[in-house]
């Protein structure tokens, strides 16, 4: 059964916390964001720590997240920002209270592990969108797209199709993020079932090779064959290579995937990008292309 956090209203505790990479600048401006919501925000320890390149060490990140975890006056649990950590921490977290008491986990990125973790575990709903790091650069739209999934908002979405697109409609429930995290999670408790579901990809900085190899990945375990749909969302800042692949991310992606019947949606705005557009991990709905 599908549990639905719930939503957001005015004067609604949120909180801030690092459980990846430390944050390289701060986030006021964020903050009178969300206070502009109408929300308290609270700052975790981990917003201002730093060891190596994590915001704080493993314990750190573990105790900072599951003190508000275990707090039912916050509704919300944001993600500073993401980079790598995740991984390391998820299973040393107790999600029992968290279970009784859901609330908003809110990110992308490195925070794929997390979302996918208390989906596949707990069935809980969770929101994938921008981060306080990413707010600089964000555009309006993809902060009112975050504003309107916490608060329950309708969701409207417009790009660009790709001609690579395959029409059609999908419906089912919503499960994805960054590509690299969800092929990590294959084999774990934060593994998700595929079957009947629309499936979102995103990913930065990987070689075309790499992102073929992942793709191949999951056609190989079974997680492409029964989806009801795929959506496909920014590959950017791609390595130069000294032999090129000869293929971009799209045309990689749709080799893969076209001998399936379901529609196939090219350059939608999810991922590492200034119109990172807020999505609900977990959520059933009908998305018409």
């Amino acid at each position: 059964m599908i549990k639905q956090p719930a939503y957001l209203k005015k004067g609604d505790k949120i909180a801030i916390v690092c459980p990846a990479s430390k944050l390289p600048r701060g986030i006021d401006s964020a903050v009178q964001l969300f206070e502009s919501w109408g929300l308290e925000v609270i700052i975790g320890k981990t917003v201002h720590a730093e060891h190596h390149q994590f915001a704080g060490d493993d314990v750190l990140r573990t105790e900072d997240i599951q003190f508000f975890l275990d707090d039912p006056t916050v509704k919300a649990i944001i993600a500073g920002r993401g980079g790598y950590g995740c991984i390391r921490i998820v299973d040393d977290l107790d999600f029992s209270t968290f279970v009784e008491y859901p609330k908003w986990l809110v990110g992308f990125s490195d925070i794929t592990v997390l979302l996918c973790h208390i989906y596949a575990q707990y069935g809980i709903q969770s929101i994938h969108g921008q981060m306080p790091y990413t707010f600089n650069e964000a555009t309006p739209e993809s902060l009112a797209s975050l504003k309107a999934a916490l608060f329950g908002e309708e969701i409207r979405y417009d790009y660009h199709p790709s001609p690579l697109n395959r029409e059609g409609y999908m419906q089912g429930i919503l499960i994805g993020g960054n590509l690299t995290l969800l092929v990590m999670t294959i084999g774990s408790a934060s593994e998700v079932d595929y079957e009947d579901k629309i499936l979102f990809i995103e990913d930065i900085g990987e070689r075309p090779a790499a992102i073929d190899r992942m793709m191949h990945m999951l056609k190989r375990a079974g997680k492409l064959n029964k989806l009801k749909g795929l959506i496909v969302g920014a590959f950017n800042e791609l390595p130069e290579e000294k032999i090129p692949f000869g293929q971009s991310p799209e045309e990689i992606i749709w080799e893969v995937v076209k001998e399936y019947e379901y529609p196939v949606w090219f350059n939608f705005p999810i991922g590492h990008m200034d119109d990172n557009r807020a999505v609900v991990v977990g959520k059933k709905g009908l998305f018409i292309n």
